[in-house]
Parts: structure tokens; C-alpha cells; sequence
């Protein structure tokens, strides 16, 4: 039997990867973790060069000392049912 052949639309491609429905979802996943995290924490969604890009970050140095500690951020995307790999 033979190997199907695909060949990728890169164009088409990244135009889904920065598309609004992908920034909108991203924003929800990253307000999930900040609330998970419990704490003072911000969500930043921003286009990178070919996929958007979601940041979850600390808004205070307490915030930014418990997550340096205690891997606040990590163990909220666990909670927010987000895969760490």
C-alpha cells in the first residue's frame, strides 16, 4: 500500500494560526490559567511572525516571587486542563 503524499498550505496555514478565532481561544486559555493561578496575574495575546502568541505572567513582584518558588504558572495550566509537554 502507498504512502499518501500531503503537502502543507504554509500560506493558508499561518493565516489560521493568526486568525482571530485562534487569538480569542488563546486568551481564553491563558484567562484560565490566570485564575487558576489564584493571584495577580496578567494574559497578554500578541502576533509573533507566523502563529499568535499567548503570555500569562505575574503583575506583581509577590506574584512574580510565589511563581518563582512555588511554579505557580505551571501547575495553573495543569488545572486549566492545558498539557504541559
Amino acid at each position: 500500500m502507498a504512502k499518501p503524499k500531503i503537502e502543507l498550505d504554509i500560506s493558508g496555514l499561518r493565516e489560521v494560526m493568526k486568525s482571530g478565532e485562534t487569538q480569542a481561544a488563546l486568551q481564553t486559555a491563558g484567562n484560565a490559567v490566570a485564575n487558576a493561578a489564584g493571584g495577580d496575574y496578567g494574559v497578554r495575546v500578541h502576533l509573533g511572525s507566523f502563529v499568535a502568541i499567548a503570555n500569562v505572567y505575574p503583575n506583581s513582584k509577590e506574584a512574580a516571587k510565589k511563581n518563582f518558588e512555588e511554579n505557580t504558572l505551571l501547575k495553573a495550566c495543569g488545572s486549566a486542563g492545558l498539557p504541559m509537554k
